[in-house]
């Protein structure tokens, strides 16, 4: 298993890419957080109606495509001929859905880090890790550092674990659960990824003496990450990556 120290967190992560400067999750926005000089981004996999791994954040299309129903019912060749760029501004219509390979692809390409957050639609965490890590182990080059693999899901972290055992794991939490030092043991996590509005020195200090690392997300005040990064936490999910890098240590 990998330690947060060997995949090397960098202070600030790309939240869906760039998501205020370009529309989340598409490969404009990864496209932007790689110029901005960002080192890892953070992005949301789900499934297609025929199980193939894309990078799109909500259960439903219509916020951030033209398309309507849920993600879950449509084909991969279905979300291919939708616009998910023009909702954010007319400059970015024609981008579309990006399956996992592609962005993977792309992020290997320019030498950007992943967190991958596996964002199962219901009831399917495990078939969701399964297909989604498999496919980012054949699409992710063995010679660079793994991605992390995320999720609020606790069955999708297990289910990943058996597929990619030597990739680390982060648990994604809002406010920290009672049994997190119970969950962080059994799942083998190396990073907990918090709500920075229910973070605390105490807190953060708590997680570090068990040997985390704290991610906070989503941090777009430059004055708050300082903050953070005061208390210890090692990196900040930000849709303003470029603000906010301009402040790190």
């Amino acid at each position: 298993m990998s330690s947060a120290a060997t995949f090397g967190l960098p202070r600030v992560i790309g939240h869906r890419g760039a998501a205020i400067v370009a529309p989340e999750n598409t490969l404009a926005a990864f496209r932007v957080a790689a110029a901005m000089g960002v080192a890892m981004v953070e992005f949301d996999v789900k499934l297609t109606a025929d199980g193939r791994p894309v990078v799109f954040h909500d259960d439903t299309l219509f916020r951030t495509t033209n398309g309507h129903g849920r993600l879950r019912d449509a084909t991969l060749e279905e979300l291919e001929r939708l616009d998910a760029g023009s909702w954010f501004e007319p400059a970015f219509t024609g981008e579309r859905v990006p399956t996992l390979e592609v962005v993977l692809s792309f992020l290997a390409s320019v030498g950007v880090g992943a967190v991958i957050e596996l964002k199962p639609c219901p009831e399917t965490d495990e078939r969701t890790a399964q297909i989604a890590v498999a496919a980012a182990l054949e699409y992710w080059p063995s010679d660079q550092p793994p991605p992390l693999l995320s999720s609020f899901s606790r069955r999708a972290l297990r289910a990943a674990r058996a597929v990619a055992p030597a990739w680390p794991q982060g648990l994604i939490v809002d406010r920290l659960p009672e049994d997190w030092h119970e969950a962080a043991a059994a799942l083998q996590i190396v990073t907990l990824h918090c709500q920075e509005r229910h973070l605390s020195p105490v807190a953060v200090a708590e997680i570090k003496r068990a040997g985390l690392a704290v991610l906070a997300w989503t941090v777009n005040d430059p004055q708050r990450a300082r903050t953070l990064w005061k208390w210890g936490v090692e990196a900040v999910i930000s849709d303003v990556p470029d603000e906010i890098l301009a402040e790190a240590p």
